[in-house]
């Protein structure tokens, strides 16, 4: 794993070391699941390790988690995942972005299996390390596993998004979970000059990781350096959407036609992410055929509003059906056509101000604000 990491250019000779020497498989629970289909499957070391063990070291994030702890359905099969050990590639690049270096103090908003935080200690030492994580099973089994493999990190059960006052203030903050707003008590936590790395994310667009420098007041300013996707805050999580429970009425159903073909609009990185920007409460879904074709679903889970745009082959129009008191697909297309007269911004020309007050996004260093 860590030569692969190395050739793909995502582990710089800072961290090599700490990812020979901490061991993956340590941190990931005896029992993981799998995605089939719809439905979370369990793992078990014990019936199969050689596959469990695949599962640690692949380039992969493994399912740690689901239903909060409590899987939903019989034989301990999830429908939700509630927690995970991140994809090692994606830990690497985020380690070496936090640009931390020896004698520097970090927070870590996020836990779970606690091997990040491992990494951190094998490098700055245990106790420049403090994490924190929100559900209290895996906080425990964290501290445990940790102490275990000789690091003495503090580990505080509570919600991230307050931060950890009592050992305040960082050089460095990471968050390995997901904000759509993005707390002050970060900046307010980190010294001034000191680099906060936040994952960030829109009910449309899950994929942007803002690197912030906090100043002397207390404002943090950063810029979207990567795509990585994670799950959000416990308190941010806002609804899921479901075609089986939000999909109501398709009879009824108002339809149109577009000739904007779906993948310009959901497909393209930087497309999608400024899309998340103007329209809020629209969650992406699509589902496919056999023959190649699919059907893109936009579902407001909070009002009861969906849209779906159908897509086949060759086909130079598609039909559009929405539903409920909004136009998800119209707002999806006008909010796409705003991108497209910006002159087609690449998601490293946006930014985020996090201040007391609040948070805005702007274009380039001119600050332009957008509305969300």
């Amino acid at each position: 794993m860590v030569t692969e990491l190395a050739e793909a250019g995502a582990l710089t000779p800072q961290w090599r070391r700490p990812f020979e020497t901490v061991p993956r498989h340590v941190f990931i629970p005896d029992t993981v699941w799998v995605e089939e289909g719809d439905l979370l499957v369990p793992v078990d070391r014990a019936d199969d390790e050689a596959a469990w063990l695949e599962l640690c070291y692949a380039d992969e994030s493994v399912i740690t988690q689901v239903d909060d702890g409590a899987p939903a359905l019989a034989g301990r099969v999830g429908r939700e995942i509630t927690s995970s050990a991140s994809r090692p590639y994606v830990v690497a690049r985020m380690l070496a972005a936090l640009d931390v270096q020896p004698g520097m103090s970090v927070l870590e908003i996020g836990t779970g299996t606690g091997w990040n935080a491992a990494l951190l200690a094998e490098r700055l030492g245990s106790d420049k390390v403090a994490s924190v994580e929100v559900d209290p099973v895996v906080a425990a089994r964290a501290r445990w596993v940790l102490g275990q493999a000789g690091y003495e990190v503090t580990v505080m059960t509570g919600d991230g998004a307050l931060g950890f006052p009592e050992r305040a203030p960082f050089d460095r903050v990471i968050a390995t979970v997901a904000a759509d707003q993005v707390p002050h008590a970060w900046a307010e936590q980190t010294r001034p000059g000191g680099r906060v790395l936040v994952p960030w994310t829109t009910d449309f667009h899950n994929g942007a990781l803002v690197s912030f420098v906090v100043a002397s007041d207390g404002t943090m300013r950063g810029r979207i350096i990567g795509n990585v996707a994670f799950m959000r805050l416990r308190d941010q999580r806002g609804k899921r959407a479901s075609l089986k429970r939000h999909v109501r009425d398709v009879p009824d159903a108002r339809r149109s036609f577009t000739e904007t073909h779906p993948y310009s609009v959901l497909g393209e990185y930087d497309a999608s992410l400024a899309i998340g920007l103007k329209v809020p409460h629209c969650k992406l879904i699509v589902t496919h055929e056999a023959d190649g074709a699919y059907t893109v679903w936009l579902v407001d889970p909070w009002s009861g509003s969906w849209a779906s745009l159908e897509h086949r082959t060759d086909a130079e129009k598609f039909p559009v059906r929405q539903s409920g008191d909004r136009n998800l697909w119209n707002e999806v297309e006008a909010a796409y056509r705003w991108w497209d007269g910006l002159g087609r911004p690449t998601a490293d020309r946006w930014g985020l101000t996090v201040t007391p007050e609040g948070q805005h996004v702007w274009l380039d260093t001119e600050d332009r604000p957008v509305s969300r």
